[in-house]
């Protein structure tokens, strides 16, 4: 939980330099800096710093959402169709009400390919905002957000996979699947140090996905779904402490990292609309099927949260932040000044969220622990 502490406020504190460094008398400066192409061009790696930074660094945060996947698959909250019916119906409701929302806005529009945004969840960022907020919920309000997350980044990773890849390169994704069986063997049979052949099957498959022209951050996915379901949990404890205090502040450094546009008096309908959808589709998605997926769901499987508890929860879902700022540089990645809205959009639902959510996990944690509390002093004078 500490760490979750940690994560979310490394986070905020990249954001808020990122956004001071780029309107200072510095940005220009800055800006041609995180736009220079750095690489190796004879073997087709030239990228800007900023797209270094989302398709390598980003790929690692990807790797550990793709191991807890794997763990809450094979193991986990989802391993069993009942006990996942509550967080799937509700990660349903937080993908589709967002978008639906986001259309609305933009409907007749050229904008419209920018309805993935709201649909994200910044894991790292909402987690740390329960921990800081949500002292005294139930335990299962945490194991309930991690799983709706780590299912709203599912759906952001077959997003990214099936709508923002064009042009793909056939042989390049066989060789990646060459490259993803050859370790599934070495997993089980190699005799060589397996985290050195991890670390060589990772940049291996970076390379082949992000020739192929699929985004380069599904390879960590891959990587994730592909490692023993006994190893991810190990795993991720070794790993998310750098994806929490390196790759995701680098990340959330460079892509808010924009000048601000120049106010003109009207918003447009991708701002409003992302603005409104992150917190007000996310909170009513997720709150509603939450509720009724708990309600229909057999007693054992259902989760011991009142609907206020789901209420505050599907709050914390609408902070989209690192991954909602990615799908906004993928949809819009030809219109400089879209990404600019987008991302204060992004930046402003979030923050709306992260109040709300974090505000409503404080009032009902407090309430828990009344509760709890009477309950023990009723329990302890009927003794």
């Amino acid at each position: 939980m500490k760490s979750d502490r940690s994560a979310a406020l490394l986070l905020m504190g990249a954001a808020i330099i990122g956004i001071v460094i780029a309107n200072s008398p510095f940005g220009p400066a800055f800006l041609d800096f995180k736009h220079a192409y750095v690489g190796f061009e004879s073997i087709g790696l030239s990228l800007s710093i900023e797209h270094w930074v989302s398709d390598l660094l980003l790929a690692t945060f990807f790797l550990v959402a793709g191991l807890e996947l794997k763990y809450e698959l094979s193991s986990g909250v989802l391993s069993k169709p009942a006990s996942a019916l509550v967080p799937v119906l509700a990660g349903i409701g937080g993908v589709v009400v967002p978008a639906l929302i986001y259309v609305a806005f933009n409907w007749g529009t050229d904008y419209l390919n920018g309805w993935p945004i709201p649909t994200a969840t910044d894991i790292a960022f909402a987690l740390g905002i329960l921990a800081i907020f949500g002292r005294g919920l139930p335990k299962s309000a945490r194991v309930f957000l991690l799983a709706l997350a780590i299912f709203d980044d599912l759906v952001a990773i077959l997003i990214i996979a099936v709508f923002f890849t064009s042009d793909v390169e056939a042989l390049w994704l066989v060789a990646a699947a060459v490259i993803a069986a050859l370790h599934i063997l070495m997993e089980k049979y190699g005799k060589l140090p397996i985290n050195y052949v991890r670390v060589l099957t990772f940049i291996l498959l970076w390379y082949t996905v992000y020739q192929s022209g699929v985004h380069a951050t599904v390879a960590g996915v891959v990587l994730g779904l592909i490692i023993p379901s006994k190893k991810t949990h190990s795993l991720v404890a070794k790993i998310q402490p750098w994806t929490n205090t390196v790759s995701l502040p680098i990340y959330a450094f460079f892509a808010v990292a924009i000048a601000l546009p120049v106010f003109d008096g009207a918003f447009s309908s991708v701002f409003v609309g992302i603005a409104v959808a992150l917190p007000v589709g996310k909170v009513l998605g997720i709150t509603a099927l939450a509720i009724l997926a708990n309600k229909i769901a057999a007693k054992p499987d259902r989760l011991d949260l009142e609907p206020l508890d789901f209420l505050a929860i599907s709050g914390l879902a609408g902070i989209g932040f690192t991954v909602s700022l990615l799908m906004t540089n993928l949809a819009f990645a030809d219109t400089q000044y879209i990404v600019a809205e987008a991302t204060l959009a992004v930046i402003l639902g979030s923050l709306v969220s992260m109040a709300f959510g974090g505000w409503l996990s404080q009032v009902r944690g407090r309430h828990h622990m009344r509760k709890h509390r009477e309950e023990k002093a009723k329990a302890k004078k009927g003794s």
